[in-house]
């Protein structure tokens, strides 16, 4: 199993939305490392929601439901996309800043390649920004 994070807009789909969706494609990622990253994805894994924009911070928790296929909105046919279900929220939101004053996240993926929309992280990291937003 794999842990992961995913970036989006909170303007254009929130962990707010995923909530009341409760499930959705996650489509549209035409990063060449990113999609590599989704088709590694498989289901059950657990993925991190990141808000980017204004917000910047870990916000919620989601699941893998189901596999890689193929985008169906890229004109090319080459991209795939995955679909995720709401797991919930965080206790406390964890903001990019925190975790770059965290000496055990200094070298997380989202520290490091910032603008990249899909990343594997370690279970460690995943630990410890669960435990931050427990409080």
């Amino acid at each position: 199993m794999e842990r992961w994070l995913i970036k989006t807009e909170p303007e254009t789909y929130s962990i707010g939305d995923l909530a009341t969706d409760h499930t959705t494609e996650w489509n549209g990622v035409r990063n060449s490392l990113a999609q590599q990253y989704m088709r590694q994805m498989e289901v059950g894994d657990p993925v991190l929601v990141y808000h980017s924009g204004k917000e910047k911070a870990v916000v919620g928790v989601a699941e893998v439901v189901r596999e890689k296929y193929l985008d169906p909105n890229d004109a090319k046919g080459k991209a795939v996309c995955v679909e995720f279900a709401f797991k919930g929220t965080l206790d406390r939101p964890i903001a990019l800043s925190e975790i770059r004053a965290t000496s055990k996240l200094k070298d997380m993926a989202l520290v490091k390649i910032s603008r990249l929309s899909v990343m594997p992280i370690r279970a460690s990291h995943w630990n410890t920004i669960i435990e931050m937003s427990h409080g």
